[in-house]
């Protein structure tokens, strides 16, 4: 054999240098499996005894730790590019497994080294690419390797899911929990880690957003656990600020619901590309195994809130997802429903006297395709109708009737439960007389006792399977109502009045009530605004608003008030009537007080006649007609005037009156005094 290896190897190999390549896959390996790296380097001895000189030789052991199967190796590439340039004369590695684990780069090293007439040594003997024979045995060899790293990737991950199916795979825990001394997830001893993390969930659930309770935690100084996975306090408890993605991670992850779980986001490496993390839906997990250990909250629980987390987030719902509700005061923000293109409507808020107004506008196909906004309407009408629906529905009547409902509906779900537990008895017994048949078989007769035991295996799991299900449908369904229940169901036709109308109550959590009971908002915007209202349950209402006015007609005096300004102006100035409405409460419409101008205003606008008018029309006399008609001067009328002779009927602020026309009485007066 040695002699046909030196007949392989010829002088024009001789001249060029011996490549050594030396790789270990792991850097534990490479610190702990040391004779592997000793004997790669030994194979220096068999360059030199084969005739390469040692300073011919050339080491590549810059891959250490590094898998074979990866294409980003720096020594391999090296390698590659010296033997295509003709600088090597023999590629030497232990195995073929050091050299690579994938086909693609030997089969390329291997057409490399034939056109550059290189030579391939491993510890079974010298090879030449360019023949056909050592070519054939080297693609075997490098198939067997890459089909080695499968055989041993599959028995290892073989055995982690074996071993997760069970339960028992110990993996990283989440802050919270603890492995006791037998290895089973228990419940962190430290109160303060628990408290806190209860704290974090009952959070959630009062405000329905990680954003908010992570705010709450910062308004109230609290911290959050965490145990860092590197650094210097690696696995030690530590507090600090609480984040929004460390909310995420905890409502996300089922461990807390006392879920083990595996597969959920499988690594996949396509090619030499970066890794990606594809994540599946939970059916495709690959174990999911509930009550596997004790947990902070239930899984329902867990499966609310992840819906809640869905629905918060916009970036992945669809057009009609809901939004969480916020602080405006835009009523049904988040539920109503454009009737026209069926989209989700969004809120605006605009700034009048009053406050800020809610107007609710469909502006996704106007922003997507650049065309007219489908409707846009105002939103406070529609609000407090829908508020006045929703107290008014809090009667003793109605609530009545839904307990007779709720009542029914118990007594059908007894029936049903009765055939359930039929079921599971007859589940039951085909699981035990599978058991007999399996227990009574000869166990030599292998073929007859598989067959038995696949049957027995069958009718368990679905034993199993139909329990699960029936436990379920028990815990939805075992809501009876107590005495005590029906009185606190009872009081809500008192309390919910007072709390929906109450001036402290926050706009968030009239928004959380509201989706108690409601499903969505549909509006159209026509010769007038409907509104369908879809309840939880599947119950309808249909509203008919009128328009809102626009601005100027909302601006524009009721007529009645013209009305009564028409008949006050008969006995009084427009000063006096200012100081009327002033003292009965009465605003413009746009909620300010009536001022002079404001009146004078009106009055011209209209067309009404001003006191001064009145008064002439109803014989009242201007000064110079008073001196006309008496034949006197300016001082005699002031006197009769300041004396109460002479009556006057002020029109305005001030010296402005006209005269009241003079009786037979006051020219009798005159005649006394002049007699006199």
């Amino acid at each position: 054999m040695l002699e046909e290896i030196h007949k392989k190897i010829k002088a024009s190999h001789l001249k060029r240098n011996a490549y050594l390549y030396i790789r270990q896959s792991t850097l534990k390996q490479v610190m702990r499996n040391q004779e592997s790296t000793r004997r790669q380097y030994a194979l220096k001895d068999r360059a030199i005894a084969s005739g390469w000189l040692r300073n011919q030789i050339t080491v590549i052991d810059c891959d250490q730790g590094k898998s074979g199967a990866e294409g980003d190796r720096k020594g391999f590439q090296k390698l590659v590019a010296d033997v295509g340039m003709g600088r090597a004369g023999i590629v030497m590695g232990l195995e073929v497994s050091r050299l690579a684990r994938n086909s693609t780069d030997w089969h390329r090293l291997i057409e490399i080294c034939a056109l550059s007439d290189t030579l391939i040594l491993d510890e079974d003997g010298v090879y030449n690419p360019a023949h056909f024979n050592d070519r054939l045995l080297l693609g075997l060899k490098g198939t067997m390797s890459e089909a080695e790293l499968h055989i041993l990737r599959a028995r290892l991950r073989g055995g982690i899911l074996n071993k997760a199916k069970r339960g028992e795979l110990k993996r990283p825990i989440p802050i919270g929990f603890v492995y006791d001394q037998n290895n089973r997830v228990v419940l962190d001893p430290n109160k303060m880690v628990q408290d806190s993390i209860n704290l974090l969930f009952k959070t959630f659930n009062e405000t329905d957003s990680a954003y908010l309770t992570v705010k709450k935690f910062r308004e109230k100084g609290l911290t959050f656990p965490r145990r860092p996975c590197t650094g210097p306090n690696k696995g030690e408890v530590i507090f600090g600020e609480l984040n929004h993605d460390r909310v995420l991670k905890t409502l996300h992850n089922p461990r807390y619901a006392g879920v083990f779980y595996y597969g959920r986001n499988p690594e996949f490496t396509p090619g030499n590309e970066t890794e990606t993390i594809i994540k599946f839906s939970k059916d495709r997990w690959l174990v999911y195994l509930s009550e596997a250990h004790q947990g902070y909250i239930s899984e329902e629980q867990f499966e609310q809130n992840q819906k809640q987390l869905l629905e918060n987030a916009g970036a992945y719902g669809i057009d009609r997802k809901k939004r969480p509700p916020r602080e405006g005061n835009a009523l049904i923000q988040g539920i109503v429903i454009c009737g026209i293109c069926g989209r989700r409507m969004s809120v605006a808020y605009h700034n009048y006297t009053k406050g800020l107004c809610p107007e609710y506008t469909c502006t996704k196909a106007g922003i997507e395709n650049a065309q007219k906004t489908c409707q846009h309407i105002p939103g406070d009408k529609i609000d407090k109708a829908i508020g006045d629906i929703l107290v008014g529905m809090m009667t003793p009547a109605t609530l009545e009737l839904a307990l007779s409902v709720q009542k029914e509906l118990e007594n059908q779900t007894s029936e049903v439960d009765q055939l359930h537990k039929k079921h599971l008895q007859q589940l039951e017994y085909e699981a035990n007389l599978a058991r007999r048949r399996y227990m009574n078989v000869d166990p030599e007769n292998r073929l007859v006792a598989d067959s038995l035991e696949a049957d027995w295996n069958e009718n368990l799991r679905a034993m199993d399977d139909a329990k699960n299900e029936y436990r379920k449908k028990r815990e939805k369904e075992s809501m009876r109502l107590r005495k005590k229940q029906r009185e606190q169901i009872m009081a809500l036709t008192t309390d919910f009045p007072k709390l929906w109308n109450a001036p402290d109550t926050p706009n968030r959590e009239r928004k959380r009530m509201l989706r108690l009971l409601l499903e969505d908002v549909t509006l159209i915007k026509d010769k007038e605004i409907t509104v369908n209202i879809r309840f939880k349950g599947g119950a309808t209402k249909t509203l008919h608003l009128p328009l809102p006015q626009d601005g100027f007609t909302a601006k524009k005096t009721k007529p009645e008030v013209i009305k009564e300004l028409d008949h006050l102006l008969d006995k009084y100035s427009d000063s006096e009537i200012v100081s009327i409405f002033t003292k009965r409460g009465m605003k413009t419409e746009t909620g300010l007080k009536y001022g002079l101008r404001t009146l004078m205003r009106i009055r011209m606008t209209y067309g009404l006649k001003d006191r001064r008018t009145r008064l002439i029309e109803q014989g009242m006399l201007t000064r110079k007609e008073m001196l006309k008609l008496l034949n006197t001067n300016d001082e005699k009328l002031k006197g009769w005037k300041d004396t109460g002779m002479l009556k006057i009927h002020h029109y305005s602020i001030g010296q402005h009156f006209l005269f009241e026309p003079p009786g037979k009485a006051f020219f009798d007066k005159i005649k006394e005094a002049q007699s006199a």
